[in-house]
């Protein structure tokens, strides 16, 4: 028979047993919806990840808290252990542990999908359990439009963090530049609301910095006037003579458009044995048509097999987008950021060298099972900076010095196994764009003194993310992360780049 003594032991472990399992906690002593495994809601949201990797990662449990105070009092349980956790927007990084987690609570935003505008000033209180289709639904008919990114299925918490690309990035900056007011829950539980005035270095922190400074529940965000769109893709069957035109015309429509209502994406897409070996346009115009001759460097090369550009709406358009997303595969991302060349050597730069070096990369993978590899270009004009330095400082911090190309490199497989072998693809594909770009720029065929940031929403995860943001930049998100986290509770126990 146990000893009074052994029964009086556990009586003083069993808080702390308890308090170490968050799922446990939260399901006994809140109200807070939690989905354990065999729940139908912990099925769904742990499929909902663009990485099949991802999805693999299985959380002890998935908390779906519903307002800022709800994530307040997960992370003060949390506070009680040292248990990993991740939080989920959409979850389309595919970097594993960003916004996954195996054996520790997941926190989904996706209850904190409320959308409430101003139709008067445009201004809207907006939660990051919306994704960017859900967004341009709700703003159907308003009038007003949010500056997100190019695929509907993308979550708005994690785009907004990593500071967002957008079609109309060269009218409005960032998507985080349009961001007047967080409120975040600091990792000890604590809510605020940094803004320019108030708590202004994690204001600025937050744009662009990750998920290191708490838990972001609402968005107040300036939108903009929009009315109907055009846009859509065209698909070019590739030759050597397309890929030296279409490299030749996005490197110029970077320099030379003056319609910030314009944009482009210029994607080389090669699937398994050859099957597909082809060139997908993404055009944009702020407005219902495009001005004669805005496309006309794209739109005049031979070779084009379809089109779906059109007249629509934005909402149509981000609904549209979702097509670009794999489910079930596993699915790697990563990114370069590079100066544009001169007219002059716009082929032995692009077309000879990062094309033809992403092409040999991704011949080497075309026999692995169900392999998409895919390589887009995308202007980021010095326009795009400009206009994000005019809207307040960010921890991006970019210069409006030089035109630039921010290149995004997608693998996507179907075998798990095959990860490791692909992560080396990976690496030596974006290592190698750098490499030539460091060699071009020491012989004085690239602009040197360019200062060339991985982009978050891209990158990698061995990528040296704040390692290639400005000095000033890295010390400002180390000091605010080091302030409001002194525990290490995010810095220790979530993924994501740490600064």
């Amino acid at each position: 028979m146990p000893s009074p003594r052994l029964f009086s032991l556990i009586g003083l472990l069993l808080p702390s047993l308890i308090s170490a399992d968050t799922c446990s906690e939260i399901s006994l002593n809140t109200n807070i919806e939690v989905a354990n495994p065999l729940a139908v809601t912990y099925t769904t949201e742990q499929i909902d990840y663009w990485s099949a990797s991802c999805s693999a990662l299985k959380p002890s449990c998935i908390l779906f808290p519903k307002s800022a105070a709800e994530v307040s009092t997960i992370l003060q349980v949390l506070n009680t252990n040292t248990e990993k956790f991740a939080i989920k927007s959409g979850g389309h990084s595919p970097n594993n542990y960003f916004s996954s987690v195996d054996g520790g609570p997941l926190i989904s935003t996706q209850r904190l999908d409320h959308l409430n505008l101003s139709q008067s000033t445009g201004v809207a209180n907006l939660g990051p359990g919306n994704r960017l289709d859900e967004i341009a639904t709700k703003l159907q008919g308003t009038g007003w439009t949010f500056v997100g990114g190019r695929i509907g299925n993308t979550g708005s918490g994690g785009l907004m963090l990593g500071g967002g690309l957008s079609y109309m990035s060269a009218q409005y900056g960032w998507s985080a530049s349009s961001v007047l007011e967080y409120e975040l829950v600091l990792p000890n539980g604590t809510i605020i609301y940094p803004s320019p005035t108030v708590h202004s270095d994690i204001f600025v922190a937050l744009k662009g910095g990750g998920n290191n400074f708490g838990v972001v529940t609402n968005y107040q965000l300036q939108l903009y006037n929009q009315g109907l769109v055009y846009g859509g893709n065209l698909v070019f069957l590739r030759n050597a003579e397309v890929d030296r035109r279409l490299l030749k015309a996005v490197r110029d429509f970077t320099e030379y458009n003056t319609d910030d209502k314009a944009a482009v994406i210029v994607t080389a897409e090669r699937a398994q044995v050859n099957l597909v070996d082809t060139w997908i346009l993404f055009l944009f115009y702020d407005g219902p048509s495009p001005p004669a001759n805005t496309f006309k460097n794209f739109t005049s090369i031979p070779g084009l097999i379809t089109k779906t550009d059109r007249t629509r709406t934005y909402a149509d358009l981000m609904t549209f987008s979702n097509w670009v997303v794999l489910k079930g595969f596993q699915v790697m991302i990563g990114t370069e950021t590079i100066p544009i060349p001169s007219s002059a050597l716009s082929d032995e730069v692009l077309w000879e060298g990062i094309h033809a070096h992403w092409r040999n990369i991704s011949s080497s993978t075309l026999a692995v099972p169900g392999i998409v590899a895919s390589i887009a270009y995308q202007p980021f004009p010095k326009r795009i900076a400009a206009q994000a330095k005019a809207k307040g400082t960010d921890l991006i911090d970019a210069d409006p010095d030089a035109d630039k190309l921010i290149i995004e490199l997608n693998y996507a497989f179907l075998n798990p196994g095959d990860y490791s072998m692909m992560e080396g693809k990976m690496e030596s594909t974006y290592g190698g764009i750098r490499d030539r770009v460091l060699g071009w720029q020491a012989e004085g065929k690239l602009q040197s003194n360019v200062y060339l940031p991985v982009f978050m929403n891209y990158g990698f995860y061995k990528q040296d993310y704040f390692g290639r943001l400005k000095a000033g930049s890295r010390q400002l998100a180390s000091d605010v992360a080091g302030r409001v986290d002194p525990d290490g509770v995010f810095s220790g126990r979530t993924g994501g780049w740490k600064p």
